[in-house]
């Protein structure tokens, strides 16, 4: 049976996603104006401030991509049975964007190319996260699984058509 996050849960995930998005759109703005002109300052040759612009870039679009996918997590109707996957993954994506795009960010700023090792971890987090997204998709619910809810019967209302033409439910 398909439920919301709680309400609490799904504002603080909504919120949340907000603030990776806006964060996503600042630092690509950062990006676009003020970063080359700050990479020139640092005496960067022409070709290293494109390669590390084009990072930059990277990481902010993946940055944002996945402030997106955050956001559609925080409305998503999930079955009881796969809470924790998509807890997991909401946790999975939040640590990727911290760890491909913060780490990029860091690279790019400090022309630190030994940054650059951390930015797959991220990567891993945010394929985890999609894993764990798939399975709760291709192994739905079924009627039999439902073991954690308590099964009612309800009755037809003596008022119904079913009630008055005795036909079978």
């Amino acid at each position: 049976m398909p439920c919301l996050p709680t309400d609490a849960q799904s504002h603080h995930w909504l919120g949340w996603a907000g603030v990776c998005g806006g964060l996503a759109v600042l630092i690509g703005a950062f990006g676009a104006h003020g970063l080359p002109d700050h990479l020139s300052a640092m005496g960067l040759d022409q070709a290293l401030i494109q390669r590390r612009l084009d990072q930059f870039d990277v990481g902010a679009r993946y940055h944002l991509a996945h402030a997106v996918a955050l956001l559609a997590l925080s409305a998503l109707p999930t079955s009881r049975r796969h809470a924790w996957t998509v807890r997991w993954a909401y946790r999975l994506m939040w640590a990727g964007v911290l760890l491909f795009s913060g780490s990029l960010y860091l690279l790019v700023l400090t022309n630190t190319p030994w940054l650059g090792a951390i930015t797959p971890l991220g990567g891993l987090a945010w394929i985890a996260a999609w894993t764990l997204l798939a399975i709760a998709g291709f192994f739905p619910v079924r009627n039999g699984d439902q073991h954690h809810r308590k099964t009612q019967t309800i009755a037809p209302e003596p008022d119904s058509a079913e009630s008055r033409s005795g036909a079978p439910r």
